[in-house]
């Protein structure tokens, strides 16, 4: 019975499968928006709250708090900051095209700075989504679905009369998939509607005649207009955009720049980077026209001040910026969006195409609801206006009457037994009367002064209305043209009422090009402490305070100004640093840390040798590990681009102690921590090429292992301390590489015997 139960399936079958679902369900319930109405679950259930709650635009505003509770307890379970946060940017004028929420209180800035709690702001509707986006849900033109636990009713989608999708964009990551919208201007969009309607065929270059690009919140400058057309063709692609910069006279023939819009990718954390990236341009002399840099920016708008020097190339300038810093930046198209209940990445004309049909679809739900209305109207006007004429005959059935049920058979039916008339010919005329069960319910429920004169006339008139609007609401459901009349001219009013003036500019510009300023060579001094801190001064600060600087650092290299600094560490890496990238000033600057100029690490490796990048190209450099591998290395190996490369192999547990530029001329002195003393000629050790391992300079004996490494110049002596002791490294024998070497014991006479042992 149990083993009849069990299900036996692949493991790997039932992984596919609930991933697919549950990337579905991220998806179509979470991060994408419907092309319908172009908003994502959590954006369209937090309105419907508002809208259900009663936060019209002209109404108190409300504590979000209440707004985010009653959503989240009603409709989205998924916890009170994805609605807020939905809340928050539909509320914020920098990020939408139109904003869907009036927010009162701090709601952010452009700067990046965040929200205040949900507890201490307050929300209600914006008009236009009052009266564009949820007007009509009164009238059945959208399907309603149960809520998570069944308790509530939602919309499916809100019927929106504008393709919100373009006008306030979109941005999503789903599973496998993102969405990245622009935002359109709202007068545009609607002309390309209207445009779509008269003419279906139109093509997505006819369509770009109304909607010239996008209209970014923050305003800027799109240029790449060329490009524009393959994007909305395919719904995918890259803009261009750049900040809107100004240039300013001042006094004395100064000038100044004024950057007034920014890149709509710029907003947040990107203002501020931009501030840090001007600064390091000046930090690194990578210009000297800029003399100050102020950020004036504040509710009004953004303004961001560059002072410059007299006679700076303001248009060299602009190019840099564009070029160095992102006030020319890229916003990345994917037009992606749920069509039909599946992911779907759309053109221009694609989009309009969906929100037409779904127009239609509204429209035509919305004029069904509303004919049968007037049917009904009509129905029981047409009964009030016959029993006006027969209200004689009505009082007579009522009053003979002995219960409604009767009186309302006899004026549906004609049923006129045990009714008391006063004549017969009343019976007769009674029994002929056919009033719809409808009509007898309003005459059975009318107010004796609807038989005032006017109150009759007045009755006639709405009847005449009635079957007017009968009239026009059949022509608008049989009819396409009159549809298509019937919906431009809401689009009309609702252009009118909120469209505005474009704030993107979109054009075709040149390729930013600015000449970098060569700096001028010179020599200077890289400084650098036992701390890790450098520095560089020039040459004549270094001449004056030579003793300090040689006493005080541990590495002291001289080096052109536009050159690289070679650090070779024990880890076998070799890490270059930019000489302009050094802080460069007075000899008493304490500087930066290495580890910030570059991939150095100090944590997890030490330097052992440092020199000028100038200086390898004609240089043999000597190797040296502390298993005792040797190599020579030529140095044009190591004049490279990439900022970090492996100098050399080391074989497992092994590291480099020594780096040091070698001449044929030279001997070596290999010396061991326990006193192995071997001394051989420089041109004995082998040339290899940086990714080689080296051959064998010493024959290490067990737990030994190579302490130092010196080189001897031909008839200078040489003397080092080995335990306190004095040996001239001049005297000792030499021998060949690959050797054991000679033994140096410095003990009392009491472990001699052990030591010849």
């Amino acid at each position: 019975m149990q083993d009849s139960q069990i299900i036996r399936t692949e493991y790997s079958d039932i992984m596919k499968k609930s991933y697919i679902d549950y990337a579905m369900s991220v998806i179509v319930a979470r991060a994408l928006p419907d092309v319908r109405d172009g908003l994502k679950p959590v954006q369209r259930r937090t309105l419907y709250d508002m809208h259900e709650l009663g936060i019209r635009y002209d109404k108190p505003y409300r504590k979000c708090a209440r707004i985010v509770g009653d959503t989240m307890g009603k409709y989205h379970p998924h916890g009170d900051s994805s609605i807020y946060e939905s809340l928050v940017v539909m509320a914020q004028e920098f990020k939408k095209g139109m904003i869907l929420v009036d927010g009162h209180g701090n709601f952010g800035s452009i700067e990046g700075d965040g929200a205040a709690a949900m507890r201490y702001t307050e929300a209600r509707l914006a008009k236009l989504t009052q009266e564009v986006f949820l007007a009509d849900l009164d009238k059945g033109v959208v399907d309603f679905a149960p809520n998570f636990d069944e308790t509530e009713k939602e919309p499916e989608v809100l019927p929106v009369r504008i393709p919100n999708l373009l006008v306030n964009g979109a941005e999503g990551i789903a599973v496998g998939m993102a969405t990245s919208i622009p935002t359109h201007n709202l007068g545009e969009v609607i002309d390309a509607v209207k445009a779509y309607m008269k003419n279906s065929e139109i093509t997505t270059k006819q369509l770009m005649k109304h909607i010239k690009g996008p209209d970014f919140p923050t305003g800027g400058i799109v240029v790449n207009k060329d490009d524009l057309l393959n994007i909305y063709e395919t719904g995918a692609g890259k803009i261009k955009i750049r900040g809107k910069v100004e240039v300013e006279e001042l006094k004395g023939g100064k000038k100044r720049l004024v950057i007034s819009e920014i890149p709509y990718t710029m907003i947040g954390a990107g203002i501020g980077k931009f501030l840090n990236d001007v600064a390091s341009l000046v930090e690194s002399k990578k210009t000297n026209d800029i003399t100050d840099i102020s950020n004036q920016s504040s509710k009004e708008g953004i303004r961001i001040v560059l002072e410059l020097r007299k006679d700076a190339d303001v248009e060299n300038l602009k190019n840099m910026l564009y070029k160095k810093t992102r006030l020319e930046d890229t916003f990345g198209v994917n037009m992606l969006a749920v069509a039909n209940g599946k992911p779907e990445t759309m053109g221009l004309k694609s989009v309009i195409e969906h929100h037409v049909d779904f127009q239609f679809d509204i429209a035509t739900r919305k004029y069904k609801t509303l004919l049968a209305k007037e049917l009904d109207k009509k129905e029981i006007q047409e009964g009030l206006i016959k029993a006006c004429d027969v209200i004689d005959l009505i009082i007579e059935i009522l009053r003979g009457s002995k219960s409604i049920k009767e009186a309302k058979a006899c004026l549906t039916d004609g049923v006129t037994e045990n009714i008391k008339f006063k004549s017969n010919i009343s019976k007769k005329m009674a029994s002929m009367l056919r009033f719809t069960e409808r009509q007898a319910t309003a005459i059975l429920e009318m107010r004796l002064y609807k038989l005032i004169g006017l109150e009759i006339e007045a009755l006639q008139a709405e009847h005449e209305q009635t079957l007017k609007n009968i009239v026009r609401y059949e022509d608008i459901l049989n009819n396409y043209d009159s549809m298509a009349q019937v919906i431009i001219e809401d689009l009309d009013v609702i252009k009118k009422a909120y469209a505005r003036k474009r704030r993107t500019v979109v054009e075709n510009a040149e390729e930013a090009v600015f000449e970098e300023k060569k700096i001028e060579e010179q020599e200077v001094v890289f400084l650098m402490d036992r701390f890790g801190y450098a520095r560089t001064v020039d040459m004549s600060t270094y001449e004056r305070n030579r003793e300090a600087a040689d006493s005080e650092n541990k590495y002291v290299v001289s080096c052109i100004n536009t050159g690289k600094i070679c650090l070779f560490t024990n880890a076998g890496k070799m890490h270059q640093v930019k000489v302009p990238d050094i802080p460069y000033g007075k000899f008493r600057d304490k500087g930066t840390p290495i580890d910030n100029l570059s991939n150095y690490n100090s944590s997890e490796e030490q330097i052992v040798f440092v020199c000028d990048e100038g200086s390898l190209s004609m240089a043999k450099l000597l190797f040296a590990t502390k298993q005792g591998m040797l190599k020579q290395v030529d140095g044009s190996e190591f004049q490279v681009a990439k900022r970090t490369i492996a100098a050399t192999k080391l074989l497992e547990e092994d590291e480099v102690i020594c780096v040091q530029v070698v001449t044929d001329g030279q001997s070596i002195v290999l010396q061991t921590t326990n006193g192995y003393f071997l001394r051989f000629a420089s041109t004995e050790v082998p040339e290899k090429k940086k990714g080689a391992v080296g051959a064998r300079g010493i024959k290490l004996q067990k737990k030994d292992e190579l302490e130092q490494v010196y080189l001897l110049e031909e008839g200078v002596e040489q003397k080092v301390l080995y335990k306190e002791k004095e040996v001239t490294l001049n005297r000792l024998k030499l021998a060949r590489r690959d050797g054991i070497g000679t033994k140096r014991c410095y003990c009392s006479e009491v472990c001699i015997s052990h030591c010849k042992k």
